[in-house]
């Protein structure tokens, strides 16, 4: 029961802070692999399910921004989503490997929808970017362990 509230947890936590809401899911992967809750592999596993899915909402987001511009509520300027444009042109896709930053990588995956790229790609280098950092996260919490 244990092992499955932690990775429920873990997924959700994960997906949330890959959306534009504030969550941090580095220092919940991190104790679970110190209290070796399960498997670092499985942990790094579930965390970059969530983390990919989550950023697969802002892209989806970012898909269909465009028809909520003009309403009062909307939260991004014009000027905004004109520089991430700019920004998303001047490196293209790959920018995507950056997606796992703070601050600038969730709004990279929103940018992606808003600029159509291919949900394939999209999640191929999402994929790599987020898995990449939890790995890194597992070796540094299990060489000092």
């Amino acid at each position: 029961m244990i092992l499955a509230a932690s990775l429920f947890s873990l997924f959700a936590v994960a997906f949330v802070a890959a959306t534009l809401l504030p969550a941090q899911s580095e220092l919940l992967l991190a104790g679970l692999i110190a209290k070796e809750i399960a498997p670092a592999a499985l942990l790094v596993l579930v965390a970059t399910l969530g983390n990919v899915l989550g950023s697969c909402v802002n892209w989806g987001l970012g898909i269909y921004i465009e028809s909520f511009r003009s309403r009062s509520w909307f939260p991004f300027k014009q000027a905004h989503i004109h520089k991430a444009q700019v920004f998303y042109r001047r490196f293209g896709r790959l920018s995507l490997l950056a997606s796992w930053l703070p601050i600038i990588g969730d709004p990279l995956t929103l940018i992606a929808g808003v600029m159509r790229e291919r949900l394939s790609v999209f999640i191929l280098l999402v994929t790599l970017a987020k898995f990449t950092r939890y790995c890194v996260i597992a070796f540094v919490v299990l060489g000092f362990f």
